[in-house]
């Protein structure tokens, strides 16, 4: 993350993302799958680290290997060819987007970092600070009802921010500037798509 400013002179929080250059790799038609979609491939691999049945489905674009696949449905498949290489010039100013990545693992947690449970008093000898209390009823219904928040594992899942503005396009270097934070660590690997909630 960085921050840039705007036409007033406010700092605005921006996050940078290098998106592309991706490669289509296949299309999807109604005719031969039921629906329209191009699969897109982003990320060079060498070819050691590539299956066999994945080396032929990459010799089919011929732009060599890559690390991610990832498929999109499109309205127009006839915009695209196989082999077509996509930049961050698909996106503009003032495009709204969301953005799917893996959350940041933070490993074993509590109740209170996991979940933003209160607590116990802060009080001298209360014994009771960080601990989640009573997660059960009494005798009716005797158990702990599903779905009860309690510590265990945080993070490190598929997350989707929704409605990031898009503030700036570089497509010379392929890089975008999103407004606010996107899920995962530095150098990890997001999904940009359209927003589904503004047009």
């Amino acid at each position: 993350m960085t921050q840039v400013f705007s036409d007033e002179g406010a700092a605005v929080p921006v996050t940078v993302i290098e998106a592309g250059p991706c490669v289509v790799i296949q299309k999807k038609t109604r005719e031969t799958d039921g629906y329209d979609a191009i699969q897109i491939g982003f990320g060079r691999k060498k070819a050691k680290r590539v299956t066999k049945p994945l080396q032929g489905h990459f010799k089919k674009a011929d732009k060599g290997f890559f690390q991610i696949l990832r498929e999109f449905r499109v309205d127009d498949i006839e915009k695209y060819e196989v082999g077509a290489e996509l930049n961050a010039g698909v996106f503009s100013v003032g495009d709204y987007v969301d953005i799917v990545g893996t959350s940041k693992g933070r490993g074993f947690a509590g109740g209170v970092k996991r979940h933003g449970f209160k607590g116990g008093r802060a009080t001298h000898g209360s014994m009771f600070h960080r601990a989640p209390g009573s997660i059960g009823a009494s005798a009716d219904p005797s158990r702990v009802l599903k779905g009860q928040r309690l510590p265990g594992h945080m993070g490190d899942r598929r997350v989707t921010v929704q409605n990031l503005l898009v503030f700036g396009v570089s497509p010379e270097r392929n890089l975008i500037l999103v407004k606010g934070s996107v899920p995962g660590s530095m150098n990890g690997f997001v999904l940009i798509k359209n927003a589904v909630k503004k047009s």
